[in-house]
């Protein structure tokens, strides 16, 4: 019967994992929760989506981000991208579709370009979680104060460039006066008056020169960007998935037959 259990536990460890990290100095758009990651919504079963991550990814992050334990050619396959075309499309050089995906930088020149080399960022999910690195990316601002000109709220003192700028435009970190909670739920308001009693809170971030997308397009593209990459983490998980519920249910059954077969040896003990 321990058995039973403890394989009931381990599965419901499994099934409510917490996925990411407290997302550092990040303030959502109502001003309610700091350092709480946006929603990623990844979807290992949206081809497009993850088709549409896979060419952000190569024409973006691919120059200094190696995918180094993955091929190209699974990915092609998994990604359901016929080899020709991503060879014509997504490949440099004198790359081939069976070569690992690794780059030409030197990571000892990267580092004294960036002050640290840039990762692989083959496992990048399963280490920070996918809500984390979405949110990540969403939360570059200028900073003229950093070298690069730009910080971000998630991972503050950051070393990387914002690449991205050109399509997600001039995002700034601002201050804005926002309604008090009352300890009712409600908002606080001036006895006399009653007006809404409001405070001065910082670090809203605002996009106030829109690049090539609009907020609401970028945020749909490192939303593709974030589900590439977490299938990049963990390529069969679907397929892991699917046989796990199989395991499990074999495994609950012989727990279930093993504790009748122990009654019964119970029985002629006694």
């Amino acid at each position: 019967m321990k058995s039973f259990f403890f394989v009931i536990s381990l599965f419901s460890l499994t099934i409510f994992s917490a996925e990411g990290k407290p997302c550092g100095d990040y303030l959502s758009s109502d001003g309610l929760h700091r350092g709480i990651c946006e929603e990623a919504d990844t979807d290992y079963l949206d081809k497009a989506s993850l088709q549409k991550g896979a060419k952000m990814f190569m024409n973006y992050c691919y120059g200094c981000h190696s995918l180094k334990y993955a091929r190209f050619n699974r990915v092609a396959k998994d990604l359901g991208i016929p080899e020709d075309l991503f060879q014509k499309h997504l490949l440099f050089g004198d790359q081939k579709m069976g070569d690992l995906m690794t780059i030409s930088m030197d990571q000892s020149e990267a580092k004294d370009w960036f002050g640290v080399a840039p990762p692989d960022l083959t496992l990048e999910v399963s280490l920070r979680g996918a809500d984390w690195l979405y949110t990540y990316l969403i939360s570059f601002y200028e900073d003229e104060s950093r070298p690069l000109g730009v910080n971000n709220k998630v991972l503050e003192n950051v070393g990387m460039p914002h690449v991205l700028s050109n399509l997600q435009g001039l995002q700034k970190s601002i201050c804005k006066q926002v309604s008090q909670s009352a300890s009712n739920g409600g908002l606080k308001q001036d006895p006399l008056s009653g007006e809404i009693i409001t405070k001065e809170q910082c670090g809203f971030l605002v996009v106030e020169e829109e690049g090539e997308m609009n907020p609401k397009e970028f945020k749909a593209s490192m939303k593709n960007l974030t589900n590439f990459l977490s299938y990049m983490s963990d390529p069969i998980e679907e397929e892991r998935k699917y046989i796990g519920k199989f395991v499990v249910l074999y495994l609950i059954i012989f727990s279930i037959l093993s504790y009748l077969l122990y009654r019964e040896f119970k029985k002629d003990v006694h």
